[in-house]
């Protein structure tokens, strides 16, 4: 299964329940120039005439810079080399906007009705050279995500 980059974007805008404000903001933090008409395009689904594709650049910009909206500037800016955005990035660049633990992750994970073992789950988090890397594939990535949003799910608020 190959998981578009618009549909990460959305299902993790959605899962977060960012805002176009929290969105553009993310993306002014990495000086990379997105406008919300351009974003609402990003956002809209496959069969909407107004939909334009995702780059893997514009997801990648979006996930580092909101890193840097949920944790601060890292003190250590990495030189700009450019790396390929792979599923097993975008859940290490999620986990580490979040600041999710190992249990947490197992947790969303299980929510997304996917049951790993710990070494499975940080297989996930090695690097592509280690000996027990485990590539994330498009199903596990979307349960990943479906499991975020029940995670941070905020139900609605009955008043009394």
């Amino acid at each position: 299964m190959i998981v578009s980059t618009n549909e990460i974007l959305y299902r993790i805008q959605k899962a977060l329940n960012l805002s176009m404000e929290e969105m553009l903001e993310a993306y002014a933090l990495e000086s990379y120039k997105m406008t919300a008409a351009h974003l609402d395009t990003l956002l809209k689904r496959r069969t909407d005439k107004a939909f334009q594709l995702c780059s893997y650049e514009e997801l990648g910009i979006f996930l580092d810079g909101l890193v840097t909206l949920k944790r601060g500037p890292s003190p250590q800016k990495p030189d700009d080399e450019v790396v390929e955005l792979t599923n097993n990035l975008i859940l290490k660049k999620l986990r580490i906007a979040l600041e999710l633990k190992e249990a947490e992750t197992e947790i969303i994970f299980g929510l997304g009705d996917v049951s790993l073992s710990k070494q499975e789950l940080k297989s996930l988090f090695r690097k592509e050279s280690h000996k027990n890397f485990k590539k994330c594939s498009g199903e596990l990535l979307m349960a990943f995500l479906e499991g975020l949003d029940e995670f941070y799910y905020v139900g609605e608020l009955e008043d009394d």
